[in-house]
């Protein structure tokens, strides 16, 4: 089963594709020198199309499986799908750090693990571009952060000028459900919010039209900015909280996808034998109350669904307004996420986890000049720091540490880097092409053919017909951990075998 049969409905036609902008093809030997790796500062004195203006915009908690144009049949993202047909979809994009924080911290400064001095803001901010945050680029709790309306842990050097969006989350008056609790009530009073154990399982559906909701605010205040600023250079940087818990949206976003017709992920019997202790994911269907009631499941997924769905049609009102505005030819537009979400794959929920459901993120680019398409590249969301700095001409400060993907917009069948690395709680996984492999502070390890078992059930690490392949990758990971100056779990340790 895929996600392709998750949803026993007919799916809407897809937005057609908008042909983007192409350009003449580049000279052979400047092919092969862009593919094979050049400096950062020489892609930036290379002859690019030069930006004007960078329109970034980081969806919460969401993962690439769910969109439309990651090859889901079920949820509803025409404006995402479309911005997919006018740039180049990265298909293998990975995040760096698992939860909010890091992973936002990660992408921001170009770092594997901490910050640095400048950052991505700053960056285009102190070359001369207004700079401007509206919602949660940087950490903030949700919902905390949101219902106070503060800055959580924003970096205040990266802007001209910062913007919160308030918004009541699980407070908001409407059907509330309690999923892992079986609690659904119209009343106030008892609901799951702030630090609480079981807010993760929460949903609410409300008659409305969205305009109360933290996204669509933050939709509105870019348009007021773009409108604002649109005869300057700028950096505007969206943050949009869905699908994050609460999942809260109008009743007509929910409406599309009845948990009666939601099909659950697919599963396999003893599962998690072959997992060891430290890849397993905080919260279990085997653990957690939310084993106990399968329709609950099923609405958890309507849930993200129309959180999604809400999400999506702010990120089109923005792009709209861009559009409207005469803006499109001068800005590189870039829609990713922090890092993605488990809704009941090998019976885990949420994030913080080794595993593809959690590592894969959407990575878009829509950049004039470049054609459109689809790129299986091997890419990481530290790419996107230098990537946007040599596309405004700018120098990347010696901190960063991911790659330009300047290669990959102007041919979509280069690499620019073997395998991609992400990070949690000591452990660490390299993700190839055809490989994935998690190494973890205890020095457990798992290994997954992700051509023949994609959906990561079979763990190969002991298997005796797979040893040279475990070498591969097991070198790959500790040369990636010493070139970005991470700790590195010893191999001279006897690795623990599975439970």
């Amino acid at each position: 089963m895929t996600d392709k049969s998750r949803f026993a409905i007919i799916p809407t036609v897809p937005t057609p594709f908008v042909t983007g902008i192409g350009v003449k093809p580049f000279a052979l030997f400047f092919c092969l020198v862009t593919v094979f790796g050049v400096s950062r500062t020489t892609l930036a004195e290379q002859d690019l199309p030069r930006i004007k203006n960078v329109l970034f915009i980081v969806s919460d908690d969401l993962k690439a499986s769910v969109l439309g144009c990651y090859g889901d049949k079920v949820c509803r993202t025409p404006n995402i799908d479309r911005l997919a047909a006018e740039g180049v979809v990265f298909e293998r994009t990975y995040c760096q750090g698992v939860v909010c924080g890091p992973s936002r911290t990660s992408f921001m400064h170009s770092r594997y693990r901490g910050g640095a001095e400048m950052n991505l803001g700053r960056h285009f901010r102190e070359n001369g571009w207004y700079s401007a945050r509206v919602g949660k680029i940087y950490h903030m709790r949700v919902p905390g952060d949101i219902i106070a309306g503060t800055n959580g842990q924003d970096v205040e050097s990266s802007w001209t000028e910062r913007f919160n969006s308030q918004g009541q989350e699980a407070h908001t008056p409407g059907h509330y459900a309690c999923l892992n609790q079986n609690i659904f009530t119209t009343a106030a009073e008892d609901r799951q919010t702030t630090r609480m154990p079981h807010r993760m399982f929460v949903t609410v559906r409300y008659e409305g039209d969205g305009s109360d909701q933290p996204d669509h605010k933050s939709a509105t205040k870019a348009i007021e900015l773009l409108r604002k600023h649109q005869a300057e250079k700028f950096f505007l940087a969206v943050g949009l909280v869905r699908p994050h818990y609460p999942m809260v949206a109008p009743q007509q976003y929910f409406d599309p996808y009845p948990w009666q017709k939601i099909l659950m992920p697919p599963s396999v019997e003893n599962d998690l034998l072959d997992i060891p202790r430290a890849g397993l994911a905080g919260t279990q269907s085997s653990k957690n109350p939310i084993g106990q009631y399968p329709d609950n499941q099923k609405r958890m997924w309507t849930g993200y669904y129309a959180s999604v769905a809400f999400m999506d049609e702010q990120v089109g009102r923005i792009v709209n307004e861009l559009e409207r505005l005469g803006l499109r030819d001068s800005t590189a537009i870039v829609f990713a996420s922090d890092h993605g979400y488990h809704l009941g794959e090998h019976g885990f929920w949420q994030k913080s986890n080794l595993h593809e459901e959690v590592t894969r993120v959407p990575l878009i680019m829509s950049v004039p000049g470049f054609k459109p398409g689809r790129s299986k590249s091997m890419t990481e969301l530290a790419d996107i720091f230098p990537t946007l700095s040599d596309l405004a001409g700018l120098k990347s400060p010696a901190t960063v540490q991911g790659k330009s993907l300047v290669p990959v917009l102007k041919d979509h069948g280069a690499t620019v880097r073997e395998g991609a690395l992400s990070l949690n709680k000591g452990g660490y996984s390299i993700r190839t092409s055809n490989w994935a492999f998690m190494r973890y502070a205890d020095s457990s390890t798992e290994l997954y053919d992700m051509t023949a078992d994609p959906n990561q059930f079979t763990n190969l690490t002991d298997d005796p017909d797979y040893g040279q392949a475990r070498m591969r990758m097991t070198a790959l990971l500790d040369n990636r951990l010493k070139a970005a100056g991470l700790n590195n779990n010893s191999q001279s340790r006897k690795p623990k075998k599975a439970r």
